[in-house]
């Protein structure tokens, strides 16, 4: 599938990518600051923040919603809040264009408050299922007024007039259920309690108590049990956004598999529950050296030095896969040029994110000559140490598709063509620039 303004990419066989750099800030991060600090009453200050599309929708969609969202200076915006439960009446769509994240958490976000809103987005996002958004939601006093077939967008959202809080156990191990839920509970008297069989990410968490809200987060086994007092007052509270992790990983697995490179990454967020892929190229022998910690808006951060490395193969637990769920494209590419085999377990997520995320990553290696195997929800890497590439990759509106892609063809054997990389520009506007600073060959 191409968009309308298909951007076709080449990259080729690099010299060594040498260089310090930061990555832009992270998604996840820059999503939740605008929407809590839209909810706290009073101004905040947050730099650092990606200016990508996705994030950029959810800008707009805030301004809409009665918030005053406005930029500063670069990475830097000022948002004058609302307060919990004080959206006002939208006048247009909301429309998310490819942003599955903003628009989970905005209808969290909305369902908590006495107003009706409609959800859109582009073809990609009208694809992506949101009926398992709206369950707890419905619980609470919110309902759909209209809703596409199969439970996908275009969605009329009515909010509840008054929540009612609830205990909810997500289906899946999903950060973007468990924080629309939470999102939902901040207009709900008393407690919401949101149970995770498995930890995923934490950041509406810690965000929500940087604003002043009352949340405690106790651990059970391998999941957590989150109570969140609903009705608070939120407090502005400045952010500044890491560097993110997930955009890192690019230009980082590109160091690990280009002869003779050395990169610095400045302020790379750390937190453990995001750490996935870092605990796995480790374990694939990657040096990835940390040279300085430090904490930016509640989070851990540092700055990590990473060398050429020979990788060998591993086995990855399905139980990491909320801790890495977006960079499994990535790693396949590091597995592909790793000795032996791979095992990535327990994937089924992959398979409703902005494409079919799971074959199309098999597709993407086997149309470059590397063997690889889709086994149920399980993806199996044969890695012979080389990618011989030269295939042309359907990236199919995938932005880490088509930056995967594009990684592997600085390693391989022959040039890798990405069928279309505008959409990168929906997480990481500055991917070739930056790549290109750091001595990657792309056309």
């Amino acid at each position: 599938m191409y968009s309308e303004t298909a951007i076709p990419m080449t990259s080729a066989r690099s010299g060594p990518l040498k260089g310090r750099v930061r990555a832009p800030g992270d998604k996840s991060i820059s999503h939740r600051a605008l929407i809590l600090a839209a909810l706290a009453v009073g101004r905040t200050r947050i730099s650092g923040l990606l200016e990508g599309e996705d994030v950029l929708n959810t800008a707009k969609v805030l301004r809409l919603l009665g918030a005053t969202v406005e930029r500063v200076g670069e990475g830097v915006w000022h948002v004058d809040g609302v307060g919990v439960s004080g959206f006002a009446q939208p006048r247009d769509t909301l429309d998310f264009g490819n942003s599955g994240t903003g628009c989970r958490l905005m209808i969290g976000a909305v369902a908590g408050c006495p107003i009706t809103a409609t959800f859109d987005g582009d073809a990609s996002l009208r694809k992506r299922p949101m009926q398992r958004v709206l369950d707890p939601l419905v619980r609470m006093g919110a309902r759909a007024v209209m809703m596409a077939d199969g439970g996908r967008l275009p969605l009329t959202l009515a909010g509840a007039r008054d929540p009612i809080p609830i205990v909810y156990e997500p289906p899946a191990a999903s950060a973007q259920l468990k924080s629309a839920a939470l999102l939902a509970g901040l207009g709900a008297p008393g407690a919401t309690t949101v149970i995770e069989k498995e930890a995923t990410r934490d950041h509406t968490e810690r965000m929500m108590r940087h604003f002043g809200a009352d949340i405690s987060v106790e651990v059970v086994g391998h999941g957590r049990r989150i109570t969140l007092q609903g009705q608070p007052e939120l407090v502005p509270a400045d952010i500044k956004v890491p560097a993110d992790p997930s955009s890192a990983a690019f230009a980082l697995v590109g160091a690990l598999l280009v002869p003779g490179s050395e990169i610095i990454f400045e302020g790379v967020m750390t937190n453990p529950l995001r750490a996935g892929l870092l605990q796995t190229l480790k374990e694939m022998g990657a040096s990835i050296e940390t040279l300085a910690q430090n904490s930016d808006g509640g989070e851990d951060t540092a700055d990590l030095r990473v060398r050429t490395s020979t990788l060998r193969g591993v086995e990855v637990p399905p139980e990491r896969a909320p801790a890495m769920i977006d960079e499994y494209p990535i790693l396949a590419v590091a597995a592909a040029f790793a000795e032996g085999v791979t095992t990535m377990r327990g994937l089924k997520e992959l398979r409703i994110k902005e494409s079919d995320r799971l074959t199309a990553t098999a597709d993407m290696l086997r149309v470059n000559g590397v063997e690889v195997e889709v086994v149920g929800d399980d993806l199996i890497v044969h890695g012979k140490g080389r990618a011989p590439g030269g295939g042309l990759v359907a990236t199919h509106m995938d932005h880490r598709l088509a930056m995967s892609a594009l990684v592997m063809g600085l390693a391989a054997d022959k040039p890798v063509t990405a069928d279309d990389t505008s959409f990168i520009a929906t997480s990481f506007p500055t991917f070739a620039p930056m790549m290109r600073g750091l001595g990657a060959s792309f056309k």
